[in-house]
């Protein structure tokens, strides 16, 4: 029986979202509109001189699950906190918004992730993020009865860091594949991308279902500049996927954004070859939660959608 439409695993951050002048930026030596990673000291100082702000659980996957909740699924999230005060505040958060949320807190390691988003009075972001904790997560967190009743996994390609969560992210895959429960993969950064291409690769390989990315990830993903070609290739060696109507398709669902005259334009999922799902006026920013909303909520009962 499934519980929940979408388990997401992934950084658990808190973010602490406040307004500042570019005297405060200054000071302390953030570059205006980047996003930077920063250690505990500086962190603990920044925020120390923050004014009033507003602490609310984040991170990708996990923002994903709220957003996903906020359309009517049923969402659950994995992710590493510390029992701190940070912790206190992501479990609250993100169970006040609807998503389960059940890793138990860890103590005597590091801090909870938390990022601090700096709105200067032009309204651009400047975040310095301290990834603490939730980088950590190992197989040991993974809840496979979470993962057994759901009907998707989604995975966030920003923990795929450490070797603890790659060790994590395919003992996953490998409960899901188990359970006849789909697998979904974003892809997150090209960095990332850059970073751990061949293990990305095997994990597709393995099990996912789901493939997130934008252009360029994409792109790097197969090493081409062509995007039929990456796509092409992102069909060969994945597992079957159901259609509408019940037949089963070889291909992989590929939610992808392109760019356009307009600026990010959205592309379709697609199974390659063929079509899996169907997203329609899917925002750039929430592709995760159209698709994921489709493809999980088209599973259900008629009398038990929201």
């Amino acid at each position: 029986m499934t519980e929940n439409d979408v388990v997401g695993i992934g950084n658990a951050i808190v973010d602490i979202i406040g307004r500042c002048d570019e005297a405060f930026l200054a000071r302390h030596g953030a570059a205006k509109g980047h996003m930077r990673l920063v250690d505990e000291a500086t962190v603990t100082a920044r925020y120390a001189g923050m004014g009033p702000a507003i602490e609310i659980s984040g991170g990708s996957a996990a923002n994903t699950m709220v957003g996903l909740a906020s359309f009517g699924g049923n969402a659950a999230f994995i992710g590493k906190v510390a029992d701190d005060e940070f912790g206190r505040i992501f479990k609250h958060d993100i169970a006040a918004a609807g998503v389960t949320f059940q890793t138990p807190p860890v103590q005597g390691k590091a801090p909870t992730s938390r990022s601090l988003i700096l709105v200067t009075p032009d309204g651009e972001r400047t975040m310095n993020t301290y990834l603490g904790i939730s980088t950590d997560l190992d197989h040991g967190e993974v809840d496979a009865a979470l993962i057994e009743k759901a009907g998707i996994i989604y995975l966030e390609g920003y923990l795929f860091d450490q070797p603890q969560a790659k060790a994590a992210f395919r003992q996953a895959v490998s409960i899901a594949n188990r359970a006849g429960c789909k697998v979904a993969l974003t892809l997150s950064d090209g960095f990332c991308v850059d970073r751990h291409r061949t293990e990305f690769l095997d994990l597709i390989r393995s099990g996912v279902g789901i493939l997130f990315a934008n252009e360029s990830e994409i792109a790097s993903l197969y090493e081409t500049t062509n995007f039929d070609e990456a796509a092409r290739r992102a069909a060969a060696g994945v597992e079957p996927l159901p259609q509408a109507g019940g037949e089963m398709r070889r291909g992989i669902g590929i939610a992808v954004e392109r760019h356009g005259r307009d600026g990010i334009v959205p592309r379709d999922l697609r199974v390659v070859p063929g079509r899996h799902a169907r997203v329609d006026a899917v925002r750039t920013q929430r592709r995760e939660e159209h698709v994921l909303v489709d493809v999980g909520l088209r599973q259900r009962p008629a009398h038990a959608w929201p």
